[in-house]
């Protein structure tokens, strides 16, 4: 038995680290520790809205009593998680990325999820950052700062959101795994512009209870991390169940080359490393079919035309802060999206229900078992600075970078997004994904297709 230094076990995955514990090379107490310092040392990062060290403590002491009894938790015990700050979590503030909330009465209680990772044993770092009220895919937030992307130290990019503080968190070494929430690829985007896995659920796979909604209708539950692997293992346990899905056979699988969209106005850096990656599959034994997928290019038409859910249920959530002074204390960007539900009409409303309905079965049935791939985003991270400058180039490159995982919430697509082999600096991400419910399938095709797309 060969004993990891401590800083050396921060850096693993989930699985390896728990692994670790459970060998006896590694210690919980010490490894937390570890990002307790990290963190207090990247405060200028903007990364953690709350640190929560005398809970990360304790249960880092639990879970060592509990590997030192031969008893853990879980395949997860002892692994830090950082908490998008959407969810509640007992005795602590959820801000949602809001000023209006920064002064708020604190969560009661754990909600349902926070809950599970706890009976699994995870340590809970605190609660990292977002865009306001989750309403961008960019990630910028003018009240808390916006989560520095590690990839590119001179030039500030973004972090991808709306789960920016939680992907930089993975990336950073500032936690070993983060919980966010997907509405039109807050989950994906984060990862992808990061260099990590992200996976977004099916609709309802995952509780929502107790984490301030963007669209009751779209909102999901996902987690972000190092591994595919890793994003099993923490769906499970965000569920309150233990792990069952296992690696798929290249063998056999069908894949899907939507030439709908998804493959427009890519920057070259992404075209070339998803041609690549296309290519190290096919040699592998993957079937891939490139054809139209209709579906996804009638989504992008009644989203462009009639609005989207996001924007109609927003405005719902949120009509008594909009019709009042608190607007003026919000982000400019995100109270033009959710007023956008205001001028909605009930036509529209139901085109999108109607609509999502019919393209989500029509696209099942022409799946079948295959999964559909793509590039997550079009681009790299684009720099902070021309958005922060131009309203208009904001809302321009934050469609763009929605545009491909948007699409696929409209469908109830679930997805995973990992990172692609590139020489680009700057990290590029492929995404597959299956149809609605088709959960254990789609993260068994992903785990085993990581490595090749990875170019491990």
């Amino acid at each position: 038995m060969t004993d990891l230094a401590p800083e050396r076990a921060a850096d693993l995955a989930a699985v390896p680290l728990a692994r670790a514990y459970l060998a006896g090379e590694a210690d919980p107490i010490a490894v937390t520790e570890v990002l307790l310092d990290r963190i207090a040392a990247a405060q200028s990062d903007a990364v953690y809205l709350t640190v929560t060290a005398e809970r990360a403590r304790r249960e880092a002491r639990s879970a060592k009593a509990r590997y030192d009894a031969g008893r853990p938790a879980s395949g997860l015990d002892g692994v830090s998680i950082a908490w998008k700050d959407l969810f509640d979590m007992s005795g602590e503030v959820t801000t949602a990325g809001s000023a209006l909330w920064r002064n708020a009465s604190p969560a009661e209680d754990d909600c349902p999820v926070v809950a599970h990772l706890a009976a699994a044993g995870m340590v809970a770092l605190g609660k990292v950052n977002m865009t306001e009220f989750a309403f961008s895919g960019l990630g910028l937030n003018p009240h808390y700062g916006t989560p520095a992307n590690p990839h590119d130290k001179e030039t500030p990019r973004i972090p991808g959101g709306s789960s920016s503080g939680s992907a930089v968190a993975v990336a950073s070494g500032l936690a070993t795994a983060a919980i966010g929430s997907d509405t039109g690829g807050s989950v994906r985007i984060p990862a992808a512009v990061n260099g990590i896995v992200g996976y977004k659920s099916s609709e309802g796979r995952i509780s929502t209870e107790g984490a301030t909604p963007l669209s009751f209708t779209l909102d999901t539950v996902g987690p972000l991390a190092r591994t595919v692997e890793d994003c099993v293992h923490l769906d499970a346990a965000l569920r309150g169940t233990a792990p069952t899905v296992a690696r798929g056979h290249i063998a056999g699988m069908r894949l899907i080359l939507s030439e709908t969209l998804w493959l427009d106005d890519c920057e070259d850096a992404v075209t070339d490393a998803f041609e690549q990656a296309v290519k190290r599959l096919e040699k592998a034994g993957v079937t891939v079919e490139t054809r139209t997928v209709p579906q996804i290019g009638e989504a992008a038409r009644v989203m462009a035309d009639h609005g989207t859910l996001a924007n109609a249920e927003s405005y719902f959530y949120h009509q008594e802060r909009m019709e009042s002074a608190d607007a003026e204390e919000m982000d400019g960007r995100v109270v033009a999206r959710i007023l956008r539900g205001k001028t909605m009409t009930a036509q529209d409303v139901l085109m999108n229900q109607r609509m999502r309905a019919k393209l989500s079965a029509q696209i099942a049935a022409d799946m079948e078992d295959a999964f559909l791939i793509g590039p997550t985003v079009p681009r790299v991270a684009p720099e902070i600075a021309p958005l922060d400058a131009d309203p208009d180039e904001f809302g321009r490159v934050n469609l763009l970078m929605l545009r491909n995982t948007m699409t696929g919430n409209f469908l109830n697509l679930p997805g995973v997004a990992m990172p692609m082999a590139s020489p680009s600096p700057l990290p590029v991400s492929f995404l597959i994904s299956a149809k609605s419910n088709d959960d254990e399938r789609l993260l068994s095709a992903a785990l085993a297709i990581e490595a090749i797309v990875r170019g491990d």
